[in-house]
């Protein structure tokens, strides 16, 4: 805990119970009562977030066919059922001493990776807000793609449901309906998605999902809790291998002047990014923003935000950059992981 009273695992922990999942939520306060598995799970790369890099650690070996008693509270590997009225924590902690020789390089060396789909139910409604004031056909430069999930966006279906109502966007008859709360009397944008002249993706560490170590561990960064979560993937997955989406490793403040520079300056330009800047150090944030704010004095760049804050609200934005000055709107608050959505433009 630091000098303002703020706990990392706490906050986590505040975190899972919100997102509807209670197995992270206990083992993340009682991590952060322990001294020994707090230690281990600071053991990451710098910048990771250490909550979900460990826990999809040990998740990641119980995929693999680990096999011990924790087994019994991931519903995803019990199809959906867990052990009743028993305490998971020191369980978990058996596990991690049993194991602790093989989750100790994949703590300290994999890194969490923007891959849930059900974000995109969010980016459907945002860029067809930004498509009303840019214009088609747009551009796409996603910062922190991952594989690259949710650079197709637009290959997915979404159902946003309110009460007995349903709203549809196209594509109707797509392999995965991403199926999203509207939490508003507002509706967003439906409809058919706006033309894409050209996307791209920018990350660090990009995965490549042709082998089945890392499908595997993008499997295991789904919380155990959340059923719907795999089946999503799984689909997304199918989709993902016939349309292989344009991915640059690097920097993405190195690679973003020649991602811009290449597309026709009379055509829009939307830079998107969703849970990856605020893992980003204010210098990096800062770094963006000024990047953005430089561009835009020879053309009009747009930029649609989904991020977290540490008071716990995750909205999605949508930013204008225009001569050097910059106007920015919430769109809508929503689920991290896309469940609901409580659109307000």
């Amino acid at each position: 805990m630091n000098e303002k009273g703020f706990d990392y695992w706490d906050f986590f922990a505040g975190e899972a119970e919100r997102a509807g999942a209670p197995l992270y939520a206990r083992l993340s306060r009682g991590i952060g009562g322990d001294p020994d598995l707090r230690e281990f799970a600071s053991n990451v790369r710098k910048g990771q977030p250490p909550a979900n890099v460990f826990l999809s650690a040990v998740h990641f070996l119980l995929l693999r066919g680990a096999q011990h008693p924790l087994r019994g509270f991931f519903a995803n590997l019990n199809g959906g059922t867990v052990v009743k009225d028993e305490d998971p924590f020191p369980v978990f902690k058996d596990f991690v001493s049993v194991y602790r020789g093989q989750l100790a390089p994949i703590v300290a060396g994999r890194i969490t990776n923007t891959n849930e789909v059900g974000r995109s139910a969010l980016l459907h409604a945002g860029f067809r807000a930004a498509a009303r004031e840019t214009g088609e056909p747009l551009n796409l430069i996603e910062i922190g793609p991952s594989a690259g999930l949710n650079l197709i966006w637009d290959k997915y279906g979404v159902r946003y449901r309110r009460g007995e109502e349903t709203f549809f966007t196209e594509p109707r008859d797509a392999v995965l309906a991403i199926d999203c709360e509207l939490k508003s009397d507002i509706v967003p944008p439906l409809g058919a998605p706006p033309r894409i002249a050209s996307r791209i993706g920018l990350e660090l560490n990009p995965v490549d999902l042709t082998g089945p170590d890392e499908r595997d561990w993008l499997k295991a960064l789904v919380w155990p809790d959340q059923i719907d979560r795999f089946s999503r993937l799984e689909k997304a997955l199918e989709i993902y291998a016939r349309e292989k989406p344009d991915i640059r490793a690097g920097d993405a403040l190195d690679l973003l002047p020649e991602a811009i520079a290449r597309i026709p300056e009379d055509e829009p330009v939307c830079v998107y990014h969703t849970m990856v800047v605020y893992q980003f150090s204010e210098e990096a944030r800062e770094a963006l923003d000024n990047f953005l704010l430089g561009a835009s004095v020879r053309r009009p760049i747009w930029r649609l935000g989904f991020e977290g804050s540490l008071k716990g609200e995750n909205a999605l934005t949508l930013g204008h950059y225009r001569a050097g000055q910059r106007q920015v709107r919430t769109l809508a608050l929503c689920h991290p992981h896309g469940t609901w959505m409580e659109w307000r433009s």
